[in-house]
C-alpha cells in the first residue's frame, strides 16, 4: 500500500485577470523507500502540486478545488487526507513526518538567524526537545550531511556558507525530525555540476540510511535518470506521461516527453545546434478543454491533436500511462 496516494488534485488561483488552472486532476502514488520524479518546464505545475500537499498554497488567491492526498505513515492503513484535514492536524505532520527542501537555500534560510536557531526549531516545536538536546542533535545532523567542523559552523549565519554548504544545511534541516517523506524541490538548482552530484549522492545516502520516500521536483532529465524510480512528466498543470524511469527513457510516447529528451545537450553531437521546443507554454487562465501541447508539437502530428476535448491519461502498457492525444502519440 502506498505511503502517499494523490488522486485528482486540482489547484487554481483566482486572480483579477481570471482563474489560473495551475494543477488539474493530478494523480500519482509514492511507495515506501521509493523516489518519484516530477519533471517539466517552469510553470508546468510541479511545485504547486507539492505545495498543495503541504498546505503551503496562499489562500487566497489559491484554492484547492478537489482531490485527495492520503498519507499512510508508520504502517497506517486508514491514512490521513492532507487536503481536507484541519490546519492544526496538518501542521503536526508538516515538517515532522513530511519535510521539504525548498528551491533556493539562500532565500529559504533566514539571513538574520544563526544556523543553530534554524536547525533546532523543528525539534523544539515538534518534539518539545530542550535547547541543549536540540543543539546536540543539530550538530549531529550537520555532521551527517558532511559539514566540516559542525560544532563551530552551526553558530554561523547562512551568508557564511557556500551555495553547496547551504543546500546541505537545508537537507539537514529537512531530515532532522526523521520524516517518512521528503519533498525535494529542485535541490541542485544553481549549483555547479560537481556540487550537484554531491548533493544528489547525499540525498541517496540519507534515503538509504533513513528509509525515506522522496518526491523529486526537477526540470533536469539527467537528474531524473540517475535518481528516480518512477517519473511523472507534467505540462500545463497536468501529467502527460507516467512510467518507470527505464521505460520512459527507452520508450517515450508523448511528443512533449520526446521533445524534452531531444533537448538534452548530451544527445547532440559536438558542434550540432541544440534542439529547443518552439513557442511558449500555454496561458493557464484558459479552460483546459483541448490538447495544450498542440501549438508546440513538432515531433508528433499537430494536425491530429485534440481540439475539442481534453486528452486523458490512458494505460498503454503495465505501469506506463500517457495522454491519449493522437497527434502527440504520432511517431
Amino acid at each position: 500500500m502506498p505511503i502517499l496516494e494523490v488522486n485528482n488534485l486540482t489547484t487554481r488561483f483566482h486572480t483579477r485577470s481570471g482563474v489560473v488552472h495551475a494543477v488539474e486532476d493530478v494523480s500519482f502514488s509514492l511507495e515506501a523507500g521509493q523516489t518519484v520524479g516530477i519533471v517539466g518546464e517552469s510553470g508546468s505545475g510541479k511545485s504547486v502540486t507539492c505545495y498543495s500537499l503541504m498546505g503551503l498554497i496562499p489562500q487566497p488567491p489559491g484554492k484547492i478545488h478537489g482531490g485527495r492526498a492520503i498519507f499512510r505513515g508508520d504502517g497506517e492503513s486508514e491514512g490521513l487526507d492532507l487536503l481536507s484535514c484541519s490546519e492544526k492536524r496538518l501542521a503536526s505532520v508538516r515538517g515532522k513526518r513530511i519535510s521539504m527542501i525548498f528551491q533556493d537555500p539562500m532565500t529559504s534560510l533566514n539571513p538574520y538567524l544563526k544556523i543553530s536557531k534554524q536547525l533546532t526549531e523543528p525539534l523544539e516545536i515538534h518534539e518539545g526537545a530542550s535547547a541543549t538536546d536540540a543543539l546536540e542533535r543539530a550538530i549531529i545532523a550537520l555532521e551527517e550531511v558532511g559539514i566540516p567542523d559542525a560544532s563551530k559552523r552551526i553558530h554561523s549565519y547562512p551568508h557564511e556558507f557556500s551555495g553547496g554548504m547551504r543546500q546541505r544545511v537545508m537537507i539537514a534541516m529537512a531530515l532532522i525530525t526523521r520524516p517518512e517523506i521528503l519533498i525535494a524541490d529542485e535541490p541542485s538548482t544553481a549549483l555547479d555540476v560537481t556540487v550537484q552530484k554531491q548533493v544528489l549522492d547525499l540525498l541517496k545516502e540519507r534515503q538509504k540510511a533513513l528509509g525515506l520516500s522522496i518526491i523529486l521536483i526537477t526540470h533536469d532529465l539527467a537528474v531524473v535518470s540517475e535518481s528516480c524510480d518512477v517519473v511523472n512528466v507534467m505540462y500545463a498543470g497536468r501529467i502527460v506521461e507516467h512510467a518507470h524511469t527505464s521505460e520512459l527513457f527507452c520508450n517515450p510516447l508523448h511528443s512533449y516527453t520526446r521533445s524534452l529528451l531531444k533537448s538534452i545537450p548530451a544527445t547532440h553531437r559536438s558542434g550540432e545546434s541544440l534542439y529547443t521546443i518552439p513557442g511558449i507554454p500555454p496561458d493557464l487562465s484558459e479552460e483546459p478543454n483541448h490538447c495544450s501541447f498542440t501549438p508546440r508539437n513538432t515531433i508528433g502530428d499537430q494536425s491530429l491533436c485534440l481540439t475539442k476535448e481534453r486528452p486523458e491519461l490512458t494505460e498503454i502498457s503495465k505501469g506506463h500511462l500517457v495522454q491519449n492525444c493522437p497527434g502527440c502519440l504520432a511517431p
